[in-house]
């Protein structure tokens, strides 16, 4: 049933024109992942900087919680806007006014150590990051539609995640730079500025490519920022489901990680980088290849609840279990790679090409609210338990809310795969 409907997604929409070349689709591939990578950068370079922000700034753990937690909230609401407006106008103008919103909130975190226009600064950046997110997954499905869908979303994946291990291993490659807190936030914006020269680029490319060859809807797509939402089925909501309280139990860990390393573990700032950014290298590389497996076997929900299954003991290894770090982080990056490289081209499968960027927008807007409330909640758990180098028990209460969180994302996959083995499903587990 996928492959039927992956065959018809390929046919062309509009008669008498070509398909894009393949040269022409992966530059075009490469200038959005690159977007992606400008993105995942900045949203990733508070958590190298957390220990930096505690020493000079003296921000608390409820303070860096908020620093990171704020660049979500915007996208509680914004981020199924932001799909509708995609739909409506069309990616490379959608692509470049979130990308210019990322560039300016990176702007405005750098100019003052004052907390609450940090705050300001990360809000702006969240407010275009969370939609950008959308416009370019609605791009990648806009330019391929044939069988390789999640080969070259993985693709992407890798692409973007490159962003978030250069942020990560930041104290290692620019060390010098973190001398001072505004050091790594100076990188921040040269990187998001890199983000915006390439939306520009895409609308050159998609401009002079329009009238040559078929690219599907130009905007004014879907049915109404309403109506399409009510057409979205069960199964698309339980990939809703499993996304916010996977992601919940990725992205708010990464935040206070390296800090949560050097304090209850005992580890050098160097060794913490590298540790959390070998979830980021094993997605890098599985991510493409898990998506081109998927193709090829299907049973789309069963790796979701297989990947969803390996994350969860992982938290627990790290604050009781005497395996070493290394296992824990390797299990972590499997589940990385895996999940996602499946998870978002389902719902190209499962949603009408028309209303895909109100899908990826309510989708995006529901896992913003996870990593919102998460960041905000294990910061606050962290100072309410006196987590510190003086009290590394005090991390053990975050570690099990993370635990719970991914646990029920693998009731999700489970529910997920026994509607897709039924007469309901979408061929995910064909």
């Amino acid at each position: 049933m996928a492959e039927t409907a992956l065959a018809e997604e390929a046919q062309p929409l509009v008669m008498g024109l070509p398909a894009p070349p393949p040269a022409l689709r992966w530059t075009v591939l490469v200038v959005l992942s690159l977007i992606g990578f400008a993105s995942g950068y900045i949203y990733d370079c508070v958590g190298p900087l957390a220990r930096v922000l505690a020493l000079q700034l003296h921000f608390s753990n409820t303070d860096i919680g908020l620093l990171q937690g704020a660049s979500s909230l915007p996208n509680l609401g914004m981020v199924l806007l932001g799909g509708i407006i995609t739909d409506r106008i069309g990616v490379k103008k959608a692509t470049a006014m979130f990308a210019w919103l990322v560039l300016a909130g990176t702007l405005i975190t750098a100019l003052s150590p004052r907390l609450g226009l940090m705050v300001a600064g990360r809000l702006l950046y969240g407010l275009g990051s969370g939609s950008l997110s959308v416009a370019l997954n609605t791009a990648i499905a806009k330019w391929f539609r044939g069988a390789k869908l999640s080969f070259v979303f993985g693709l992407s994946l890798t692409i973007a995640r490159l962003g978030s291990l250069a942020s990560q291993t930041g104290p290692i490659w620019a060390r010098s730079a973190f001398g001072d807190w505004r050091g790594p936030l100076l990188l921040a914006i040269l990187v998001g500025l890199l983000g915006f020269l390439c939306a520009g680029a895409y609308w050159v490319l998609e401009t002079r490519a329009a009238p040559r060859y078929d690219l599907g809807p130009q905007g004014l797509g879907g049915k109404g920022p309403v109506r399409g939402l009510f057409r979205f089925t069960q199964s698309y909501w339980l990939v809703a489901l499993l996304c916010v309280t996977f992601y919940a139990g990725i992205f708010p860990f990464q935040t206070f990680a390296q800090k949560f390393l050097i304090e209850a573990r005992g580890v050098t700032a160097s060794r913490a980088s590298v540790l959390v950014g070998i979830p980021t290298v094993i997605a890098m590389v599985g991510s493409p290849l898990f998506g081109l497996l998927v193709d090829r076997i299907g049973r789309r929900a069963l790796f979701m609840a297989g990947g969803t299954a390996l994350l969860v003991p992982t938290y627990l290894m790290l604050g009781y279990g005497h395996l070493g770090l290394w296992v824990p982080m390797v299990m972590m990056g499997v589940a990385f790679a895996l999940v996602p490289a499946v998870m978002w081209p389902a719902v190209m499968l499962i949603v009408p090409r028309e209303d895909l960027g109100k899908a990826f927008g309510l989708m995006s807007m529901i896992q913003s609210f996870g990593l919102c409330g998460f960041n905000f909640l294990i910061g606050w758990v962290n100072d309410a338990a006196g987590a510190s180098e003086a009290h590394p028990a005090g991390y053990h209460p975050g570690l099990w809310l993370f635990t719970g969180s991914v646990l029920l994302g693998l009731v999700f996959a489970l529910l997920l795969r026994r509607r897709e083995s039924g007469g309901q499903g979408h061929g995910l587990e064909s």
